[in-house]
């Protein structure tokens, strides 16, 4: 869903300076409305008005569809793809909510897993090579999880905003790789340790929110939130036995909700 943002400047050109930086949108993909051109006043000092705007802005979850669709362009450039290739790529929030001591998965056979690290990096380097020069890919695995780090090269474009280009090149490479596997293949993509970065606010921002839900007695909702950060937050509160969490909504960016737990008295003594 769209919503609209305003902003101010001295004139036109600057307010939309304003919300081309803000949006991180080029000027001439903008679209808005003027509300006020605003006046100089007299002199220039008395009754002077801004100039204001009111910009279209595209949601978290239009604005990750995007950058999917741009890093998947990329990769069908780069492996002259077709797009019967990812008719199956819906999203898959299979990690959401899932507890930590689930049952193991099933092994992947040690030859598909080299293959599809050979697969992985190859994908993913031609994928950060369009975006930006002198990077270079290492990979750990953790069971059956590939983790892809890439270090060096222009982090801030690889990373986007709100890691939204990450998240995009993890999901191309992740269904580049298991196109060529029968069993899945769990992929991660972290650039000069974000997703660490990122998973240690995170849970600050789950303790502050629990904190939150337990003084005020209500439930607290954090924004939209992919799978991965949910299940970081359901993880790290599952051990509060003063809240609990649970994702609401649908779609690729649910919202989570943490709701604090009734206490319960004990029952006094006859």
């Amino acid at each position: 869903m769209n919503q609209f943002v305003e902003f101010e400047g001295k004139n036109i050109d600057q307010a939309l300076a304003k919300a081309s930086d803000e949006l991180n949108t080029p000027v001439e993909r903008l679209e808005y409305d003027v509300v006020s051109y605003g006046s100089s006043g007299i002199f220039g000092l008395v009754g002077a008005k801004k100039a204001k705007i009111r910009v279209k802005s595209k949601s978290a979850t239009a604005l990750a569809q995007e950058a999917k669709e741009q890093a998947r362009d990329l990769v069908k450039d780069a492996f002259q793809l077709e797009d019967d290739d990812y008719a199956d790529d819906e999203s898959d929030d299979s990690e959401d909510e899932v507890p930590e001591d689930r049952p193991a998965e099933a092994q992947i056979p040690s030859a598909d897993l080299e293959k599809a690290i050979d697969c992985g990096r190859e994908t993913l380097q031609k994928l950060v090579d369009f975006i930006t020069d002198g990077s270079r890919i290492d990979v750990e695995t953790a069971g059956q999880r590939i983790i892809f780090k890439v270090e060096g090269g222009n982090t801030g474009m690889l990373i986007g905003k709100r890691g939204q280009t990450l998240e995009a090149i993890q999901y191309l490479v992740e269904k580049v790789v298991n196109k060529q596997n029968e069993q899945r293949v769990r992929v991660l993509v972290d650039v000069e340790g974000y997703l660490k970065t990122r998973k240690s606010n995170l849970q600050k921002l789950a303790v502050k929110m629990a904190e939150k839900a337990q003084k005020t007695k209500k439930p607290v909702t954090i924004g939209q939130m992919n799978a991965y950060d949910r299940r970081t937050v359901h993880l790290h509160l599952k051990n509060n036995s003063a809240v609990r969490t649970q994702s609401v909504g649908e779609g690729y960016y649910r919202k989570l909700i943490i709701f604090p737990k009734k206490s319960r008295r004990g029952r006094q003594p006859n």
